[in-house]
């Protein structure tokens, strides 16, 4: 008999549409045993927003899309409201993410798929939650290896820095940081996406690359040193190119992935062209982990507004990644 793979999935948020996405699961099929680590009360009172009946169930088969869930339940100290965040609520969910985690790494389950988290919510002033992706490594022990990417069928996008201030960017770019970033990209490229020779695209940090040193130096200093060092290791790389041309169709169909220097350089062409259909990987991480592409959406919550389409891509694209393994 068929393996199926065994997925565990984080509801997020409980004010956001997290919860509409998992009654929407409810009845979608997919070959792959699924469990949601979050609360039944307020899975059940979406579902109620939404007009639709779901049950909950123990047994580990194949999900159906029967209006049957499987869940881990998570105890809230509040009721849930569409819309409206609450903090201990936010960080009961934070508490099953990382327990999700444990999981993952403890075998238990093959793959993660997280729902949006809201990261305001999530700070203090002593702690900065910075996003899924950081947290993640660092509760897999590898703070600092880790490389976000956003994967869809046109094109994958990996970042060199993801939630730092702009003015913070060029300091966080080394040459180290880059050459681990290339390696892990081609390596998860080959391993996860069974691409045998990842063609990789290196953009410039500065407007037309600096020119020559006109407009900053960073690509002479720090990415085609870089860039050199990996191509000698046998990596196709090619870069750095101005952002500005980078993502026109020509480059395009000669490049596996595109690895960006900052998060709304790769991202905003990313979106632009994909959006709602793009999904989320964290490469470099022992474990399986993908996402949506979008936010909590706190202003559509329980609106019956919600578009599925990044969600149901990411356990899509998470089931590929086990089969790959």
């Amino acid at each position: 008999m068929k393996r199926l793979p065994n997925l565990i999935i984080t509801s997020g948020d409980p004010a956001g549409i997290g919860l509409d996405l998992c009654v929407m699961l409810a009845f979608k099929k997919f070959q792959a045993n699924i469990t949601i680590i979050g609360n039944k009360d307020g899975i059940l009172l979406r579902a109620k927003q939404l007009k639709k009946n779901i049950n909950f169930s123990e047994k580990m088969v194949s999900h159906l899309g029967n209006g049957e869930l499987k869940i881990i339940n998570l105890n809230y100290k509040n009721p849930v409201i569409s819309g409206q965040l609450d903090k201990s609520n936010s960080l009961q969910q934070l508490k099953g993410l990382r327990k999700s985690i444990e999981l993952c790494l403890d075998k238990k389950f093959d793959a993660l798929i997280t729902l949006p988290i809201h990261k305001k919510i999530l700070s203090s002033k002593k702690n900065k939650f910075t996003g899924h992706t950081e947290y993640i490594a660092d509760a897999c022990g590898l703070k600092g290896n880790e490389v976000m990417l956003l994967s869809s069928k046109k094109l994958n996008v990996a970042l060199a820095t993801t939630h730092v201030s702009l003015r913070n960017v060029p300091s966080k770019i080394t040459q180290k940081g880059l050459s681990n970033i290339i390696s892990t990209i081609h390596n998860d490229l080959k391993k996860k996406f069974k691409i045998t020779n990842p063609k990789i695209t290196v953009t410039g940090l500065n407007p037309h690359s600096g020119e020559d040193g006109e407009f900053g130096d960073e690509e002479i200093r720090i990415i085609r040193p870089a860039i050199k060092k990996m191509q000698e290791l046998g990596i196709s790389l090619n870069g750095p190119i101005p952002a500005d041309t980078a993502f026109t169709p020509k480059i395009m169909r000669n490049t596996d992935c595109y690895l960006t220097m900052y998060h709304d350089q790769g991202l905003g062409p990313f979106k632009a062209l994909t959006f709602g259909k793009g999904v989320n990987v964290t490469l470099g991480l022992p474990i399986i982990r993908t996402s949506v592409d979008h936010g909590t959406g706190l202003d559509i919550a329980g609106s019956n507004n919600v578009d599925p389409s990044s969600f149901f891509e990411s356990i899509k694209l998470a089931i590929n990644f086990d089969k790959n393994q």
